[in-house]
């Protein structure tokens, strides 16, 4: 089974959630940069005027550079991402709609201080091709190896 590990991190706590579960899985990395990186001020989510909260207010597309080479031959995705509004952050919706996922598993991975994963599930279908299907999904507070690569396991022998 070929794997890939595809995240966007803002603050570079799911960089390494997602490299560690990379080298857990024996994945490959792929990091989902948005064309305009966010700053600071861009994620503040206190800010109601802030980019983070407009682009989820006008669900907004995010794009982002650069494509995952050979998509098709991936069997499992891991997506990972920091919870914003109890769900992924439009650069997710934007890249996930820009494949051909239909076939593919599909396991996200969030990181966050205090949210849940809430309806980040079914926030995300709608993105996703017809025939693509979430098989897990999990938050992760920090990354460590031996949890990463147990979740890792749990998933792959669900599937």
């Amino acid at each position: 089974m070929k794997k890939l590990v595809a995240y966007f991190s803002a603050e570079g706590n799911t960089a390494k959630v997602a490299a560690a579960l990379a080298s857990a899985a024996n994945a490959d990395l792929f990091e989902i940069k948005p064309v305009v990186p966010y700053t600071d001020k861009d994620i503040n989510w206190k800010n109601p005027l802030s980019r983070c909260n407009r682009e989820k207010a006008g669900k907004r597309d995010v794009p982002s550079e650069g494509v995952v080479e050979d998509m098709d031959s991936y069997d499992l995705i891991y997506l990972g991402f920091p919870i914003w509004y109890y769900g992924a952050p439009n650069v997710i919706n934007t890249f996930v709609k820009g494949y051909d996922l239909a076939g593919k598993k599909l396991a996200l991975f969030a990181t966050s201080g205090g949210s849940d994963m809430g309806r980040t599930a079914e926030k995300l279908r709608p993105y996703l091709s017809e025939g693509a299907a979430i098989v897990a999904e999990r938050r992760f507070k920090s990354a460590d190896p031996d949890e990463l690569a147990a979740w890792a396991k749990s998933v792959e022998d669900a599937i």
